[in-house]
């Protein structure tokens, strides 16, 4: 009898609880179970989608229409990011100037690590500077980057300015790329002969 009696009371707890709130408990735990998965379920499509664009990425050198593929489906991705530096360099070293300049600007567009977008900045003002493209070439170089990478716009604009023969305007350059560098980075060296020349 006192089992049963005890059964019962466990319901009726069970019960209050239920109306006294119980649901919505029960309802935040499905609802935090159906996002985990969720999330779970997005970051392995884009375990996959990485995946995907590197593979097209490691066959750029041999087929250039895995760029084109990589550009059209997976633009963001770093796959699409490393073979664009690779034609751009590829198409600098064989004088397309234009071309490999109209490469460093789709990345520009359509990858926003701030660690590419320095990168693609400070390749098209080299690219510019090549032509000989001076206004060109600071005009890249005013594009926003993250401040971690200053010293190396830096001293691309005190590379431009020296190749115009414009010393002051190099010197103050490059002091400013100095001032951006940390310390025990290795192209400090190379900033300063710059610098004293």
């Amino acid at each position: 009898m006192s089992a049963h009696h005890d059964e019962q009371q466990d319901i009726e707890t069970a019960k209050h609880l239920w109306r006294s709130g119980g649901k919505w408990v029960f309802a935040a735990l499905v609802a935090a179970a159906v996002g985990y998965f969720g999330y779970v379920i997005y970051q392995h499509q884009l375990g996959k989608r990485a995946e995907a664009a590197a593979a097209l990425a490691a066959g750029v050198a041999e087929d250039e229409g895995s760029f084109k593929t990589l550009q059209q489906e997976y633009p963001d991705s770093m796959g699409a990011a490393e073979a664009a530096f690779q034609v751009a360099a590829k198409q600098f070293d064989a004088g397309k100037y234009d071309e490999a300049a109209a490469t460093y600007q789709w990345l520009q567009a359509n990858n926003p690590q701030p660690a590419v977008q320095a990168a693609a900045v400070q390749n098209l003002a080299k690219v510019r500077l090549q032509q000989q493209k001076y206004d060109d070439a600071l005009k890249a170089l005013a594009t926003p980057v993250d401040e971690a990478y200053r010293g190396l716009i830096e001293e691309t604009r005190g590379d431009i300015y020296s190749a115009q023969g414009k010393t002051k305007e190099a010197a103050a350059a490059y002091k400013a790329a100095l001032e951006k560098l940390p310390e025990d980075s290795p192209a400090r060296d190379l900033l300063e002969m710059k610098t004293a020349d």
